[in-house]
């Protein structure tokens, strides 16, 4: 615990060192308040609550994550300090832990500024605040999906702009699986329940019913499964390049 703890200290201030960090948060609280205001009619809807605010995270982490993730392994491969790093005593786990809760942690800075907004609709009317809250446990555990994806991906590849394609990729596949428009083409050409089973893995379905409030236990277990078996995948890779 305490290799990750120094590692999770050297990650998340390696964020802070370059201007990427300041203006990626920039850009994303001010596309937050864009998309939230203008195109989901925050003001003129005339209801308290911070659903504008939250139907757009799904598209927004699809675009922004793979930009965090990006640099988890690729750039420690291409500069050649993975190999230094497993010279020091830390093992493949404490070193993928200490990278995957860094970029967590950073994700979670960057939608905690977003605070403003939750203060706004509390001084304009009378939200449920528990709703809100379970919004943004919804989001910060989608993000961590999608980081556990992206740093799997990085994992696999020396060059920054390819894992960050890939990754958007696949994270925009796991999103549109529970579009309604995907899911009716499929449902022309697959059975219901291999449709069902798709709509399953989708981020949109199990982040609704969070947005609704509802911490059903099957959607932390999806979440929780998910990153798990992300960072998994991401110690495979790991050790597959190890051998290389």
């Amino acid at each position: 615990m305490n290799s990750t703890w120094i590692l999770f200290k050297r990650e998340l201030g390696s964020y802070f060192y370059t201007p990427l960090a300041y203006i990626f948060i920039v850009v994303f609280l001010l596309l937050s308040g864009i998309f939230t205001f203008y195109f989901g009619n925050f003001l003129s809807r005339g209801q308290a609550d911070l659903v504008p605010f939250f139907s757009f995270h799904p598209w927004m982490y699809t675009l922004f994550i793979p930009a965090i993730s990006m640099r988890l392994w690729a750039e420690e491969r291409k500069q050649g300090t993975i190999e230094l790093l497993f010279t020091l005593p830390i093992t493949t786990w404490e070193a993928i832990s200490g990278k995957f809760l860094a970029a967590f942690a950073f994700t979670a800075i960057a939608l905690f500024l977003t605070f403003p907004l939750w203060i706004t609709v509390n001084y304009l009317g009378s939200p449920d605040n528990g709703v809100i809250f379970a919004s943004y446990v919804g989001s910060l555990l989608m993000a961590g999906g999608y980081l556990a994806i992206g740093a799997c991906v990085s994992a696999l590849t020396k060059n920054q702009v390819i894992a960050f394609i890939i990754s958007l990729m696949l994270c925009l596949v796991v999103n549109i699986l529970g579009f309604p428009f995907v899911t009716n083409q499929l449902s022309a050409w697959l059975p219901s329940t291999l449709v069902e089973t798709l709509r399953s893995f989708s981020f949109l379905s199990h982040f609704e019913t969070l947005s609704r409030g509802l911490l059903d236990l099957r959607t932390l277990i999806y979440f929780a499964t998910l990153i798990t078996f992300g960072l998994f995948a991401n110690a495979v890779a790991i050790e597959l390049r190890k051998a290389d």
